[in-house]
């Protein structure tokens, strides 16, 4: 396997994952970063911004960048977020398609490898078949085979379970070993170049995401309103934060989805976000969610500035 640089040489780079909805992009870059940088959910155009995550290994760093998934854009936002995704395609070196080892290559894959090529045609690509835990080793040599097929004789093609930790190590040193020598691009130990804010109010979107219907997911967005360090904590008490956010939907029938019956559903979705962000940011939280009404803001530019698009 050819590789750019001779080992002992620190080398680093900008990695980017696509692939169709579900195909384990986001649960990867996790995976690989140690971290849970970007949220995860089965929803088509989850993502909504592009989270960098780095991975510090002693002789590179790899910078991921989770992007929104690429799509036909429906409305002013979805346009917005396929030119994120194409500025990002355009300045990354390496492009990883994420092909799940238990379903078929499609015409959706073709399409998504189609695009890709038209918006970079001189970034590198490499084959990522995911999920490999999910079935027998014989369909992964077939899924290797065919992903091969698809991509050509020039690209690499790798198998990985982000979920059971299986094969991300040789996924790193691939990815690195195609990077031009150069220096590191972020301290070590730092895991993401997002704010807190953003994190916080992508991790509660991913709460409020969990089991709804297909028309809430791209109506939904989070504003952290304000972030309050308490007063008045004993040093055995540890540190706290008030974090104040607001969910905004588009119609009444979505924020009766979103709050549920006498209020049971935000509270969960206030509960499981509370816990992701205590563990991301390893300090209490008391979270307080509302939820309000902005109407058609997916296609009002002046609406979706506000929250943060």
């Amino acid at each position: 396997m050819a590789t750019k640089a001779d080992a002992q040489e620190f080398r680093s780079g900008f990695v980017c994952f696509v692939g169709r909805p579900n195909t384990g992009k986001s649960t990867l870059t996790n995976a690989l970063v140690g971290a849970k940088i970007a949220i995860t959910s089965s929803r088509p155009q989850t993502t909504r911004h592009t989270i960098r995550g780095i991975v510090h290994r002693p002789n590179s760093q790899l910078i991921l960048v989770d992007t929104p998934g690429l799509h036909r854009p429906r409305t002013l936002l979805g346009q917005r977020l396929n030119d994120l995704v194409q500025e990002t395609y355009s300045q990354v070196d390496v492009i990883g398609l994420c092909i799940p080892a238990d379903e078929k290559i499609g015409p959706g894959d073709r399409w998504i490898l189609e695009q890709v090529r038209k918006m970079a045609p001189k970034t590198e690509i490499l084959g990522i078949v995911t999920k490999i835990d999910k079935v027998t080793k014989e369909q992964v040599a077939m899924q290797l085979l065919a992903l091969s097929q698809l991509l050509g004789p020039d690209c690499d093609v790798v198998p990985v379970s982000a979920k059971a930790g299986e094969q991300t190590e040789v996924v790193i040193d691939l990815l690195a070993s195609k990077m031009d020598p150069g220096p590191a691009f972020y301290p070590d130990g730092e895991l993401t170049d997002e704010p807190e804010s953003v994190l916080m109010a992508e991790l509660i979107r991913e709460a409020a995401l969990e089991g709804v219907r297909d028309e809430l997911p791209h109506s939904l967005a989070v504003v952290i309103e304000e972030v309050i360090p308490r007063e008045g904590r004993r040093p055995e008490q540890g540190e706290m934060l008030d974090v104040h956010a607001l969910l905004y939907v588009e119609r009444d029938s979505q924020k009766g989805i979103v709050i549920g019956k006498g209020g049971s559903r935000l509270r969960a979705v206030g509960t499981n976000a509370r816990k992701q962000m205590e563990a991301l940011l390893g300090v209490k939280i008391y979270l307080e969610l509302h939820v309000k009404i902005a109407k058609d803001w997916q296609r009002d530019p002046k609406q979706m500035r506000k929250l943060g698009f």
